[in-house]
């Protein structure tokens, strides 16, 4: 089992993905409003433990078990936001209550969860 700092940090990389053309270090750092001493130390950790790479240009860029993590967190994060919001949470609140819960839910929680919502869908 992955720390659930480095599956924020994995998730920061996505997310920032897909919106910059490269992600720096810094880019995480504001992203997920830690210092960037603090973000550089976990961003090496990361590499070390090969769920990232920093090409010539100084861009982070996830590897293939790197993403897998990162979807997964990420998939969580907008399921249990959106189950929150719908539950009358304001999306802040959610998005916030979802980020704690994403990494302490259970795959069997997360699947019914992810159930529910799908039959429970409404446009």
């Amino acid at each position: 089992m992955i720390h659930e700092a480095f599956e924020d940090y994995l998730e920061a990389v996505l997310v920032l993905q897909e919106r910059l053309d490269g992600v720096h270090a810094a880019d995480v750092a504001r992203f997920l409003n830690v210092s960037r001493p603090s973000a550089g130390e976990y961003l090496k950790k990361l590499i070390s433990k090969g769920l990232l790479t920093l090409d010539e240009h100084s861009h982070l860029h996830l590897t293939e078990e790197g993403n897998r993590i990162a979807a997964s967190t990420y998939e969580r994060h907008i399921v249990i936001t959106e189950l929150f919001v719908k539950l009358g949470v304001a999306p802040d609140v959610a998005a916030e209550d979802a980020c704690r819960v994403e990494h302490a839910i259970s795959g069997e929680t997360f699947a019914a969860i992810k159930k529910f919502c799908a039959e429970h869908h409404q446009g």
